[in-house]
């Protein structure tokens, strides 16, 4: 008789977040290595819960024998003192995406967001200039793209973030780590694009539940290469002007994978295939754009 596939049960908690194609992805990447997985949306939209249930799902999910977890928006600082270790990446950034449960109940936070939108930023953008970056948004996702980006190398990265405690410390959290004065605080996307060879989007803005722009549209110009953090959808209208202007782009989907690709290996050990995982995520995304899921 063939040996029975290995199952595994992963979750995803985060608001709103039934459109998320994080499921499929994972779901269909463990098929191709012979391995059986239910992967639960945890919506608190859904339940009416807050971040601070976060402590009765955590335990929820270790009695249930959930392998581990997904974290999203509005949870990946608040999770952070409710797990028992962090890795080195986790820690410094901040923000916890992913969580490894191990067969003990220990809870290992993960953070794949940086390591993820720098592999879409580099496929996409191979050449951009470096030399001073503008990024909206400070909070989880964020977070982790600024070190991302002054891993990459970037000059000088100014932080437009409404929190201005929270923007403070990771500035604070930023410069320590990469050296004095590489970011600081902007008040406005206007000041923080003052000079600025690229612009980076990590706030919700644009999703298909939250249209519009992020920024006023004058500030965008043709010198200027964008990034994207939302990947549903794809086309967001913060891209869309930035490609009718003649700015390099790339979109969120990048990102999405490389997450997907860095959750996958901490959750079963095992290499995703790259290319696999891609060309399923666009794949999903014409589905929906069509209508099928």
């Amino acid at each position: 008789m063939p040996t029975p596939a290995r199952q595994m049960l992963l979750g995803l908690i985060g608001s709103g977040i039934q459109q998320s194609l994080t499921p499929a992805m994972q779901m269909e990447e463990a098929r191709q290595h012979g391995l059986r997985t239910h992967y639960q949306l945890i919506d608190l939209d859904r339940s009416g819960s807050t971040a601070a249930d976060l402590p009765w799902l955590l335990k929820a999910a270790r009695a249930m024998g959930f392998a581990g977890l997904n974290i999203t928006y509005p949870c990946k600082q608040a999770v952070i003192p409710l797990l028992d270790a962090l890795s080195d990446e986790a820690q410094a950034m901040g923000a916890v995406n992913t969580v490894v449960i191990g067969a003990d109940g220990r809870l290992t936070g993960h953070n794949t967001d940086g390591s993820g939108w720098a592999r879409g930023f580099r496929r996409a953008l191979p050449t951009a200039d470096l030399s001073c970056v503008a990024l909206l948004g400070g909070g989880g996702a964020g977070a982790a793209i600024a070190h991302a980006v002054l891993g990459l190398g970037a000059h000088r990265l100014r932080i437009v973030e409404p929190d201005a405690v929270r923007g403070q410390a990771l500035v604070e959290a930023l410069n320590a780590r990469f050296g004095a004065d590489r970011a600081a605080l902007a008040a406005t996307a206007a000041e923080a694009l003052q000079g600025a060879c690229g612009l980076i989007h990590a706030t919700p803005t644009g999703m298909a539940k939250l249209p519009g722009l992020p920024l006023d549209a004058g500030l965008l110009h043709p010198g200027l290469w964008v990034s994207e953090v939302v990947y549903f959808p794809l086309e967001t209208e913060l891209l869309r002007t930035a490609r009718a202007l003649g700015c390099p782009i790339s979109d969120g989907g990048g990102m999405a994978v490389g997450q997907a690709l860095g959750a996958f290996e901490l959750f079963t050990g095992l290499g995703a295939d790259a290319d696999r995982v891609e060309r399923h995520f666009h794949q999903l995304l014409a589905q929906r754009a069509a209508g099928l899921i």
